[in-house]
């Protein structure tokens, strides 16, 4: 598969370019300067590109099979930025005629029960709630389409560094958390998760939350 990485340059996406060049797929990996550290493989190409111009998403994404985001704003951004990504990205696959996306979302929009949001919960950091809402504003406009087989897969409520097990589970628009109620999946897992998800379309059209 020859993937189109969006947000190649972070934390998250720099694993996720990993994990897809492990099962020998091919990735071009965008970032705003165009440079990638931390990924060296024969099939792999860093390119420059701005995620909020749709023109500049289709060119892009011309002649690839699939797109994959691990985009965010940068902290000196506003986080409505999201929103503005999710929708160049949307229209720049439309001209693209590139069907498959999966976006990496947020856990903040996933349920803890059958009425409550995490973002809600009196124990979610009031820090973090702005990228949250915009996290879920930014699914919002991608639950409307209907013609792209989009994923919005999200993390556990915790994810950083840590390590490979290659084993997590998934559940739909539901927080995944363990059996003493903690939510967490480490970037590795959540980058075999995406690429479990982009080779099955297993939650085409779904809000899939992560965690072990």
């Amino acid at each position: 598969m020859d993937v189109l990485l969006l947000g190649a340059s972070g934390r998250i996406g720099h694993r996720i370019a990993d994990e897809l060049l492990a099962r020998d797929h091919s990735v071009t990996g965008v970032s705003r300067s165009g440079t990638v550290d931390d990924v060296d493989d024969a099939d792999f190409v860093a390119v420059e590109g701005d995620a909020t111009d749709a023109g500049d998403v289709a060119k892009l994404a011309t002649g690839h099979d699939a797109v994959a985001s691990a985009l965010g704003p940068s902290d000196d951004e506003s986080p409505d930025r999201l929103v503005d990504m999710i929708t160049a990205t949307i229209e720049g696959l439309r001209r693209a005629s590139v069907d498959r996306l999966v976006w990496t979302g947020g856990a903040g929009g996933l349920y803890v029960d059958s009425e409550t949001l995490l973002v809600d919960t009196d124990d979610f950091p009031e820090e973090w709630e702005p990228i949250a809402s915009a996290a879920i504003d930014a699914y919002d406009r991608l639950a409307d389409v209907d013609d792209l087989a989009w994923t919005y897969l999200a993390p556990a409520a915790l994810i950083e560094p840590g390590e490979r097990t290659g084993e997590y589970r998934t559940a739909d628009r539901e927080l995944v958390a363990d059996e003493d109620g903690e939510s967490y999946i480490s970037m590795e897992d959540f980058a075999v998760a995406l690429a479990d998800e982009l080779e099955s379309g297993d939650g085409v059209r779904t809000y899939v939350g992560t965690g072990y």
